[in-house]
């Protein structure tokens, strides 16, 4: 769900101004967020470890969004802010609903 951030050069990256400083970081996010295998989850600590770091990360991109949000270009900001809250939201209601279903099937 995340793997558009795995192609990213993080290391090229030179943030010129708060804005892009502030995008770097929310890539950044995302580039972590890339390493997370949903479908490996085995165990209830998988799935707790998950959505620790679900929450974490959107705690974080909300964190950055709130710093940079007065910055000229915050419109950029916004869209690449909601972009990954909704991708964490969807991949939290995955890892819930296999919770679930796996709570069902046990």
């Amino acid at each position: 769900m995340f793997s558009a951030f795995s192609s990213i050069d993080y290391h090229s990256i030179r943030a010129a101004t708060p804005t892009e400083s502030a995008v770097k970081r929310l890539d950044g996010i995302g580039h972590v967020l890339s390493d997370l295998d949903i479908s490996g989850i085995q165990t209830q600590d998988d799935v707790n470890r998950t959505l620790w770091t679900l929450d974490a990360a959107n705690k974080c991109v909300r964190a950055v969004l709130a710093e940079f949000r007065t910055q000229p270009g915050t419109e950029q900001l916004a869209r690449k802010s909601r972009y990954l809250i909704d991708l964490i939201e969807r991949a939290r209601d995955e890892v819930v609903s296999f919770q679930v279903r796996d709570t069902v099937l046990s």
